[in-house]
């Protein structure tokens, strides 16, 4: 079995919870415009508990990253590949939630840890997440 190395796992875990925050913000602010239909800063900012301030800053690191639009006084939209990104972020959760499911993990205990977990699943994991998803359970 071939391990990486210390400092390649470290690596990885850096660069994943440097995306992970712009993966928070694009899935909310995906979530607010499908359920409201607009996502105001304010809104933004309750549902992730922090401060305006602070939500203004990481929508303005979005808008220079290209995954989103944002103008003085209107709602913030997703732009195409925040779109996608926001699509991919759903679905990645949404295989962590069932696989925990499957495994016996409690509603609320599942969708919380697939919160963190989904942020650094490899995408062989995720699909063999998914396989194991689709076979038959065996009986024990």
């Amino acid at each position: 079995m071939q391990h990486q190395s210390q400092s390649q796992r470290l690596r990885k875990t850096r660069k994943d919870h440097s995306t992970e925050i712009a993966e928070d913000y694009v899935e909310l602010i995906a979530e607010l415009i499908q359920e409201s239909g607009a996502c105001r800063v304010t809104e933004l900012a309750r549902r992730m508990g922090v401060s305006h301030v602070t939500a203004s800053r990481t929508v303005g690191r979005l808008a220079s990253s290209g995954l989103v639009i944002t103008k003085h006084h209107h709602p913030v939209e997703l732009t195409p590949k925040g779109k996608r990104l926001a699509n991919s972020v759903r679905k990645r959760h949404q295989i962590v939630y069932d696989f925990l499911k499957h495994l016996g993990v409690s509603d609320a205990t599942a969708d919380s840890d697939a919160e963190g977990i989904e942020h650094h699943c490899s995408i062989e994991t995720l699909e063999a997440m998914s396989q194991a998803l689709d076979k038959p359970r065996k009986k024990r």
